[in-house]
């Protein structure tokens, strides 16, 4: 069941002791989600489950970032990252996000953890205009070029701060 969900003006704002937890498979299928979770994408456990964990994703967010956290954890590593979501209203919510690889007992990737926690105001002041910026790069390309030509701008802007990503998410 996927949504079409139309982004309105309203944000919300997780808590400080808000926790956001979810458990995907392989393919980003979501196979747990905490009461946390359901709450702010506004869906029941039963609207999430088996769904793709972009149900949840913003228009807003440019798809440079997701491929990145797509390629980090699928490489075997954690990452940490600033999301905006949407939930089933439109409303939207920014997260902290650390995404871990599960392995089995033979060290095989089978899944990815996911904890979301709420972000700093100085964070978001910080990365919002970079995904904005990275966002119109990605509008201004055509499809095959999007994700390249947003890269683009944020490697320039770790470049100049000689920083990783997870080094600058973490620094802010």
């Amino acid at each position: 069941m996927k949504y079409k969900v139309t982004p309105n003006n309203k944000t919300r704002e997780m808590r400080d002791d808000d926790f956001i937890v979810s458990k995907t498979d392989l393919k980003g299928k979501i196979e747990y989600a905490n009461r946390i979770f359901m709450e702010f994408a506004q869906m029941s456990e039963q609207e999430l489950l088996g769904q793709p964990h972009n149900v949840i994703r913003h228009p807003d967010m440019p798809r440079a970032i997701f491929k990145l956290l797509w390629d980090t954890v699928q490489s075997g590593k954690e990452i940490f990252a600033y999301v905006k979501n949407m939930a089933k209203d439109g409303s939207a919510y920014w997260v902290l996000a650390n995404v871990t690889p599960v392995r089995n007992d033979k060290e095989e990737v089978v899944g990815f953890y996911s904890v979301r926690r709420k972000p700093s105001k100085k964070a978001l002041d910080a990365v919002i205009p970079i995904y904005k910026a990275m966002l119109e790069e990605e509008k201004r390309n055509e499809a095959r070029n999007q994700i390249e030509s947003s890269t683009k701008i944020l490697q320039n802007l770790l470049q100049e701060k000689g920083m990783s990503y997870e080094e600058f998410v973490l620094s802010i």
